[in-house]
């Protein structure tokens, strides 16, 4: 067995993190406004407490309850081929590994939500005028960070290492 520190899983700590920022900025939510309540930021941003029962972009999120288990499988899954994926590499594979990380804190983040309240708490209102960006969370931009970092090393790595 591989030494841990020498694995992708160095990085966990990086997940405690995501989950800690995301649970008390959700907490701080809760406690502060009203549901539907919003908090002038900036002239393009709010803070808007809201209830996702779907996926992002409250995708599925009429549909009568069963999307919250099967958005909690899909999250199980993900975190724990993200896990074994991290143990698998190096923990010098820093740009993988921190995305990996960034995932695995936002998946987790957002399950806790859905197994405790059966919904996920999003409070992050970016808007122009009448128009407004779907409201998310700061789980979701781990997810979305990590995914980017996931492409842009593949711009990054050279073509030869991929076809190993």
């Amino acid at each position: 067995m591989k030494p841990l520190l020498s694995t992708g899983l160095r990085w966990l700590w990086l997940v405690l993190v995501v989950i800690a920022i995301d649970f008390a900025s959700k907490q701080w939510i809760m406690n502060t406004l009203m549901l539907h309540e919003s908090m002038s930021v900036m002239p393009f941003f709010n803070f808007f407490y809201a209830h996702n029962y779907g996926a992002a972009f409250s995708f599925l999120a009429d549909k009568g309850g069963w999307q919250r288990w099967f958005f909690a499988g899909i999250a199980v899954a993900i975190v724990v081929v993200l896990l074994v994926m991290m143990y698998r590499s190096e923990a010098s594979k820093k740009l993988n590994n921190i995305a990996y990380a960034l995932i695995v804190g936002g998946a987790l983040g957002n399950l806790f939500d859905r197994a405790y309240h059966g919904f996920v708490v999003d409070f992050i209102d970016f808007y122009v005028g009448n128009w407004h960006f779907a409201t998310f969370n700061i789980a979701d931009c781990g997810i979305c960070v990590g995914a980017a970092l996931i492409v842009l090393e593949g711009f990054l790595t050279p073509a030869s290492k991929h076809a190993k």
